[in-house]
């Protein structure tokens, strides 16, 4: 979605570096996983159709992205400042579960408190629902 969708691409305040180290976090995972047909699949589908990320690939950036920051532009609840650690659980499945959290009292916190508030019709939620 970061490269081939313009409305996510949008969310990102800083998309150049978001780029990178998608990029960057895509080859560390592709160097655990090299047999991984899906990967090898999407690194092709970006190849193909995405020069942006074609030219940062022939790069050949490597990093573990598992936590640090994320500068968003939230479509309704506008701009935004996390921070985000990823917890990977234990194999077989080892899914990986990302927290993202602002800084208390912060704008960031009231958008994120305003957005637990809407489910995705855009109606508010309920207290006894939450």
């Amino acid at each position: 979605m970061l490269f081939l969708d313009p409305a996510y691409r949008v969310l990102h305040r800083d998309w150049p570096t978001e780029a990178v180290l998608a990029v960057a976090s895509l080859r560390h995972t592709a160097a655990h996983h090299p047999d991984d047909q899906r990967l090898i699949d999407l690194v092709g589908q970006l190849t193909i159709h995405s020069d942006e990320f074609m030219a940062l690939w022939k790069r050949h950036p490597v990093r573990s992205c598992t936590s640090g920051a994320k500068h968003l532009h939230h479509p309704t609840a506008g701009p935004m400042d996390l921070t985000f650690e990823t917890l990977t659980l234990p194999p077989p499945s080892a899914p990986h579960l990302i927290a993202y959290t602002a800084e208390a009292g912060s704008a960031s916190e009231r958008a994120l408190r305003e957005l637990t508030q809407v489910v995705p019709t855009g109606h508010p939620v309920r207290s006894a629902e939450r």
